[in-house]
């Protein structure tokens, strides 16, 4: 989407929403380079869901006013995914996570394809959406195969996956972004050869929506699932599918459940004060664009100039990192579709120690495979790897400081 630009608030007051940027770690300000595995939450976003269960909290459909308050806050939120991704409220299902809705697409799906249709998954790919598609080949006996990474770059090979189309595939299933690496994949050239192969197309951009303005319409996928809490948001999942799909796939349910869309993909009561939460959170990004214009444009001109702080910052930790003796990074570079994330070991010295010896220093990053075994396998690192990730609240002082401890572990080692 083209939109006038325009500047976003200071850095210092986006970081005055986050109260958990205050906490110090061994009397040094803490540092959350952990944003690729779960951001933190602005204050908005807590107060929408306490003022949730304290004022509205109930169970939905009944014909009273804390249930009609709480249909209406779902309502709402439904709204503002649609508005993030470009899709409609009736398009928009909500669960506990990426990885629980991938499993329950996944038996819908299952009940339509037959023994032997295939699905096509990644060596780049997060397992939330690689084993979803392996348990249908328990349950189905459908045959999953698995496209090439290129190790060099961390890139997906396009040839490769390709290749494995045969009149048998129904469905190409592939990661937005990496969140072990930070590459951003091409998905317009995946929906192609999907579309080319009459296959469905499912994206699992968890690591994507925080750094890129998603548009279904454009990727042209069937199915999009991600996590609000890798969005400054609570811990739940939000998954997109195609009206026309949502309206007939044999989603598991009770029979008594509501069998209208988009309530048929979700089992259970939800989790209400979460779903309040993440219409917060939306409206809190889209808060940071200032007025005019709908959601969708103020969600815009918000992710331009947040996109182009964090192109700044992978620059930064690209430079910085790949500069130092000793330190191994991971990925495609900077010049290269890549998310502010970066990934890197230490000859010597175990990821665990790395990841404990920056978390003295109160710079707080993940260590090991981020449940992407496969990728961290391919990259030749069985101990696994340090993954730093810059967030909305990541100062340039704050990449600096990183890598300068960085470069501290790699001269004692």
């Amino acid at each position: 989407m083209n939109v006038p630009f325009m500047t976003i608030p200071s850095i210092e007051t986006i970081r005055a929403h986050f109260p958990a940027l205050d906490r110090l770690h061994n009397g040094k300000p803490v540092v959350y380079f952990d944003a690729p595995g779960g951001t933190q939450v602005p204050r908005v976003v807590a107060e929408a869901m306490s003022d949730y269960l304290f004022h509205h909290n109930a169970n939905t459909h009944w014909l009273y006013p804390t249930s009609e308050e709480t249909d209406a806050i779902i309502d709402r939120s439904r709204e503002a995914v649609a508005d993030l991704i470009n899709a409609t409220p009736q398009e928009i299902a909500f669960g506990a996570n990426m990885t629980t809705l991938t499993f329950h697409l996944g038996r819908a799906l299952g009940r339509t394809w037959q023994a032997g249709d295939e699905v096509i998954v990644t060596e780049l790919d997060h397992h939330g959406n690689v084993a979803p598609w392996r348990a249908l080949e328990v349950d189905r006996g459908i045959v999953v195969r698995t496209a090439r990474m290129i190790p060099e770059t961390a890139q997906i090979d396009y040839e490769h996956l390709a290749s494995l189309v045969s009149p048998r595939t129904k469905l190409i299933a592939v990661g937005g972004a990496s969140n072990a690496t930070g590459t951003i994949n091409d998905l317009g050239r995946v929906a192609a050869i999907a579309r080319d192969a009459g296959a469905l197309f499912f994206v699992d951009a968890v690591h994507l929506a925080p750094h890129e303005l998603i548009d279904v319409q454009i990727l042209g996928c069937d199915f999009l699932a991600c996590s609000s809490y890798k969005f400054y948001g609570p811990h739940a999942g939000i998954l997109f599918t195609r009206r026309a799909l949502l309206d007939v796939l044999p989603f598991p349910k009770l029979d008594p459940a509501p069998d209208w869309s988009p309530e048929r993909a979700e089992s259970g009561t939800q989790n209400h004060e979460a779903i309040a939460g993440i219409g917060a959170t939306i409206d809190f990004l889209a808060s940071l664009a200032g007025d005019g214009g709908t959601r969708r444009e103020r969600l815009a001109r918000t992710y331009e100039t947040l996109h182009s702080r964090g192109s700044v910052q992978a620059r930064m930790l690209w430079d910085g990192l790949t500069s130092l003796p000793k330190v191994h990074v991971y990925g495609p570079p900077p010049s290269e579709p890549r998310t502010p994330t970066g990934s890197f070991t230490i000859d010597g010295v175990h990821p665990d120690d790395i990841a404990r010896r920056l978390a003295s220093a109160g710079l707080f990053c993940s260590n090991g495979d981020f449940y992407a075994a496969t990728c961290i396998e391919r990259l030749g690192c069985p101990d696994g790897i340090v993954r730093v990730g810059c967030a909305c609240y990541t100062t340039d002082d704050e990449v600096g400081r990183l890598v300068d401890e960085v470069g501290m572990i790699a001269g004692r080692s």
